[in-house]
């Protein structure tokens, strides 16, 4: 069996396999191709794949020749009919690429598609990815922001802490927590589950309550529809708290749908000059009307910073965790004569696999 690693396009920096992942695949007798550059933008280089057990062939020899392709992308070739796909493509939202690859006979594997469960915690890259983003969110927003995060007293005056405000209280969310408190900001969370509550509240946040939520249990750590009612007092909630702050990170999507709108143009009018914005929701719409995922916008003095890949900011470590991700996903559809078998009996092979 061969396993190819494609290079991702421009702008992305990740791979899916660092060397040190393919040589837990050698070890187990697996045949693993890597194209020619791959994980160059990583800083893991093609002697460093060819040292771990590797060979390197193009894009094309791998898209046709190569039982599993693992691209975190969608890739630039088709791959070859009864091929296995690996990546996080979006299924539920962008079913262009994911149709065409299934009615060429491809078996998709969309890695967003598997269910949240203490079992898939190994192998859950939104996660380990999500992580990232939620320190990176907060460094960018430090970068871009005109005012210090911490309180300084000095002989020449007193500047206050900054004060941010955290849309979301999931993986991205609470590693945002942690590293603006780590920064020395006052911190503001809001989320639609009273459950995160406990949590928000022990990195040293508040927590801004909402009464009335829709049950989001069961949504697999995303944000799910509520009701007008709700919504109308989300909003109000959510505008008294913006525009006490300096900072804002949102990180609200719905599977399948475009991101909820939650800081209306009315609110951004609210917010002082020099006031930054990152939303991690930007590929699928963003949590403002002004968003534009992978740029960088400026409303009436409010810098608006769009991105849903932040992890690829930090290539090596998100493609290490990524890569540590993929092996244990590649666990359960590889038997242990190093066969491939995607028509096992369980739900998280079933829960990944794309369907039309």
């Amino acid at each position: 069996m061969i396993i190819g690693v494609l290079k991702e396009s421009v702008p992305e920096t990740r791979v899916s396999l660092l060397s040190e992942a393919v040589a837990a695949l050698v070890k187990k007798g697996i045949t693993v191709w890597v194209e020619n550059g791959a994980g160059v933008s990583a800083f893991c280089s093609d002697d460093d794949y060819l040292k771990a057990g590797a060979t390197i062939h193009s894009g094309a020899e791998i898209a046709s020749s190569a039982n599993v392709i693992l691209s975190i992308n969608p890739p630039p070739q088709l791959p070859a009919k009864g091929s296995v796909l690996i990546g996080v493509y979006q299924a539920l939202f962008d079913k262009t690429h994911v149709s065409s690859w299934i009615g060429n006979g491809v078996t998709v594997f969309s890695l967003d598609l598997l269910p949240r469960t203490t079992r898939a915690q190994s192998m859950d890259v939104l996660s380990s990815q999500a992580n990232i983003a939620g320190y990176k969110a907060v460094i960018e927003a430090a970068a871009n922001y005109s005012r210090y995060f911490p309180m300084f007293m000095t002989a020449a005056g007193s500047i206050p802490p900054a004060k941010v405000l955290i849309l979301g209280a999931g993986v991205a969310g609470l590693q945002a927590i942690a590293t603006a408190r780590r920064l020395g900001a006052v911190v503001e969370v809001f989320d639609t589950r009273p459950a995160v509550k406990e949590e928000v509240m022990s990195l040293g946040a508040r927590f801004v309550e909402v009464d009335g939520a829709a049950d989001a249990t069961k949504a697999g750590g995303y944000a799910v529809d509520q009701s007008d009612e709700y919504k109308a007092k989300q909003q109000q909630r959510i505008g008294e708290a913006i525009a006490k702050s300096d900072i804002v990170v949102t990180t609200a999507q719905i599977p399948g749908k475009k991101a909820p709108i939650l800081i209306t143009e009315n609110m951004l009018k609210q917010m002082r000059s020099g006031s930054v914005i990152v939303d991690l929701a930007a590929k699928t719409g963003g949590n403002t009307p002004f968003t534009k995922n992978d740029e960088t916008v400026r409303y009436q003095g409010v810098t608006i910073i769009g991105n849903s890949n932040l992890a690829a900011t930090m290539p090596y470590d998100a493609s290490k965790l990524y890569g540590k991700n993929v092996l244990n996903f590649l666990q359960l559809i590889i038997d242990k004569e190093g066969k491939l078998n995607t028509a096992v009996d369980d739900d998280l092979v079933k829960g990944a696999m794309a369907k039309l």
